[in-house]
C-alpha cells in the first residue's frame, strides 16, 4: 500500500501540471510568424464572420473602446483610424474593430449606439463586433484599446502591438509617428516580409469581466 498510494499521487500531480501546461499553451499570446488563431464572431448587424473564411485577404483586427481617451485621440480628434481604416479597405483589406468590454464596463455599447458612434466618428470597419465574454480578446491576448493585429492572406499573424510609435493621447503627435499597420500593410503589398513585426500596444486596458 505505501508503494502504491505516492505513484498514484504522482501521477495525479503529473496529469494535473500536464493539464495546467495545456490550458497555459491555449491562453499564451498568438506568435508573429504562425498562423493567427481562428474564431467567429457576430457583428453588431448580426452577420457572422469567421476568420478561417478570409483566406485570400489580408486581414487587420482592431480592439476598441469608443470612451478610452487614446481611442478618441485616433477617431474623434484626429480621423486618424478611420482614414487608415478607408485607405485599407479602399486597397481590399478586411478590417474587423473589436471591442471586448465586458457587459457594463465603459465602452460597452450596444449596436445601435455602436452604430451611432461609428457613424459619428466616420469609422469604416468591415465590421464591428462585441465581443462581451472576453473569448476572441483573450485568445489574442488583446491588452489595450487601441491594440492592433495584422494577418496576411496566407493566414499567418505578421504584425502585433500598437498602431504607431508614439505612446500618447495627444493628437498632435500623429503627424511625427510612425503609423505600424500602414506600414505593415504597404511592405505586404509590395511582396515584402513586414519589417517591423511586434511593438509595444498602448492605450487603455481592455474592460474584460476579470
Amino acid at each position: 500500500m505505501s508503494f502504491h498510494y505516492p505513484m498514484k499521487r504522482i501521477a495525479s500531480l503529473l496529469a494535473a501540471t500536464l493539464s495546467l501546461a495545456v490550458v497555459s499553451a491555449a491562453l499564451a499570446a498568438p506568435e508573429v510568424g504562425q498562423p493567427a488563431p481562428d474564431f467567429t464572431l457576430t457583428d453588431i448587424s448580426g452577420k457572422s464572420h469567421s476568420l478561417s473564411s478570409l483566406k485570400g485577404q489580408t486581414v487587420i483586427l482592431e480592439w476598441v473602446n469608443p470612451e478610452c481617451p487614446f481611442v478618441v485621440k485616433h477617431y474623434d480628434k484626429s480621423g486618424n483610424m478611420p482614414a487608415t481604416q478607408k485607405a485599407a479597405t479602399a486597397d481590399g483589406v478586411v478590417w474587423f474593430s473589436i471591442n471586448s468590454a465586458a457587459p457594463g464596463k465603459q465602452g460597452d455599447y450596444n449596436p445601435a449606439k455602436a452604430e451611432a458612434w461609428m457613424t459619428r466618428v466616420k469609422a469604416a470597419p468591415t465590421a464591428y463586433f462585441r465581443d462581451q465574454d472576453g473569448k476572441v480578446g483573450k485568445l489574442y491576448d488583446a491588452r489595450t484599446t487601441p491594440h492592433m493585429f495584422v494577418i496576411n492572406p496566407q493566414g499567418v499573424l505578421v504584425y502585433a502591438g500598437g498602431i504607431d510609435d508614439i505612446r500618447s493621447a495627444d493628437a498632435d503627435d500623429i503627424a511625427k509617428a510612425t503609423n505600424f499597420v500602414k506600414a505593415a500593410l504597404a511592405d505586404l503589398k509590395s511582396g515584402k516580409d513586414v519589417q517591423t513585426k511586434t511593438s509595444r500596444p498602448y492605450g487603455c486596458s481592455v474592460k474584460y469581466a476579470d
